[in-house]
């Protein structure tokens, strides 16, 4: 059988865009094809599972207009599914005088975004939200929630297949090839023909692009380990609902942060490590190809050139615990490490261009024979349902 679409990648991202493909075309012939036993194995499933609300991303981006628009998308499709969601909103403290200017900056993104209802919050007001938080001043975010993006995907993976949509699991992509017209993509147990494909590929997907041409792409994904620990039951009253602090503008993490959690519980983290491998969720997991793969980019070496202190911050974070209770008690100065369980880990899929700038907006490469999304980091989850809306209309424009 020969496929209109095939999708790589069982992530979010992947199969928002089959649903949206298949919800636009009916009869589209689909196919999603996921190396993992399940959906959203990988960077969907191991985050903190925020629905972000578009406070940080500059306007006009892609970032922005998928965010703003893939909020509303995703609160419809819960209310719709009955799928839980908590919108509890958040609030970013600065706790010194040179964060102040940031959060100003982070305030007029958020307006100029069209966030509703934002406020400053001096410290008397964060104490009725927060009672518990350190701060000079802070920014309340009602629209901040959290939710279960594993349970969306899968609902994402139920609905494609309701409309006849074949999704295959435990299915590796090895290559990508095309003649006349037509590409084939060679997995662990087949081949398939498609007129188009779409990479989904997340940790892999400057792989799968490489795949679909043959000039080398500009960019490489550099995995981060996000690690986080949990408040044991005793001090998770300390936090009612996030509080996240003043991030870096330089560096395209938000710093640790204090989240709940919709089954119950609260996150604190993560600090973001290099990891030695693209799926390293532990310390201990190493593979040399692809961290020497990382190490000889280019475009990586110049980012440890620039950001090495605060690399080697984040290293001392992830192997000391007083370390990241010490940078936790910025935001809250009760906590204390006997508070702290180990948790999960997350892997996030960065890429780096050859010029060594960490992309932080959302990347799509176009070729002949695929579209590749090659960078879909945070908050690629809160807009997943837009991503797949934008990348379905360049599909069915490409079909027609």
């Amino acid at each position: 059988m020969k496929y209109d679409v095939i999708v790589i990648g069982g992530g979010i991202v992947g199969l928002a865009t089959a649903l949206k493909i298949k919800e636009q075309k009916p009869n589209t012939r689909l196919l999603v094809l996921e190396k993992e036993d399940a959906p959203a194995k990988h960077q969907t499933g191991n985050n903190s599972g925020v629905i972000h609300s578009g406070l940080y991303y500059k306007p006009g981006s892609l970032k922005a207009k998928n965010c703003i628009g893939g909020y509303h998308m995703l609160l419809d499709f819960c209310e719709k599914e009955g799928i839980e969601y908590d919108l509890c909103g958040k609030i970013v403290v600065a706790t010194r005088e040179e964060q102040i200017p940031i959060l100003e900056t982070l305030y007029q993104r958020g307006y100029e975004n069209g966030l509703e209802n934002l406020e400053y919050l001096n410290v008397d007001q964060m104490r009725e939200i927060e009672p518990h938080v350190a701060g000079i001043k802070g920014i309340k975010v009602p629209q901040t929630g959290i939710i279960d993006y594993t349970a969306v995907t899968k609902k994402y993976a139920e609905k494609v297949q309701e409309m006849d949509g074949e999704i295959r699991f435990n299915e590796r992509v090895y290559s990508v090839s095309e003649v006349n017209g037509v590409s084939t993509v060679v997995t662990s147990k087949g081949s398939y023909d498609t007129t188009l494909v779409v990479n989904c590929g997340g940790l892999y997907s400057d792989k799968v692009a490489q795949m679909t041409q043959h000039e080398k792409i500009d960019l490489k994904i550099v995995p981060f380990r996000g690690e986080y620990y949990e408040l044991n039951p005793e001090k998770q009253h300390l936090v009612k609902h996030l509080i996240y602090p003043v991030p870096d503008p330089n560096f395209p993490f938000l710093g640790v942060h204090f989240t709940r959690m919709i089954n119950g519980g609260v996150e604190a983290g993560p600090n973001a490590v290099l990891a030695f491998r693209r799926e390293g969720y532990k310390k201990t997991d190493f593979k040399f190809s692809e961290l020497k793969e990382t190490l000889l980019w280019p475009g990586f070496q110049k980012v440890a050139a620039k950001y090495w202190r605060t690399g080697l911050g984040e290293y001392y974070r992830s192997f000391s615990k007083a370390a990241f209770t010490k940078a936790l008690q910025e935001l809250i100065p009760e906590i204390k490490e006997d508070d702290l369980i180990p948790g999960g880990a997350g892997v996030r899929a960065q890429a780096c261009d050859y010029s060594g700038g960490l992309l932080d907006d959302f990347a799509i490469i176009e070729n002949a024979q695929a579209i590749n999304v090659c960078n879909a980091p945070s908050p690629a989850a809160t807009s997943s349902l837009s991503i797949g809306q934008s990348v379905s209309e360049m599909v069915l424009k490409r079909l027609n």
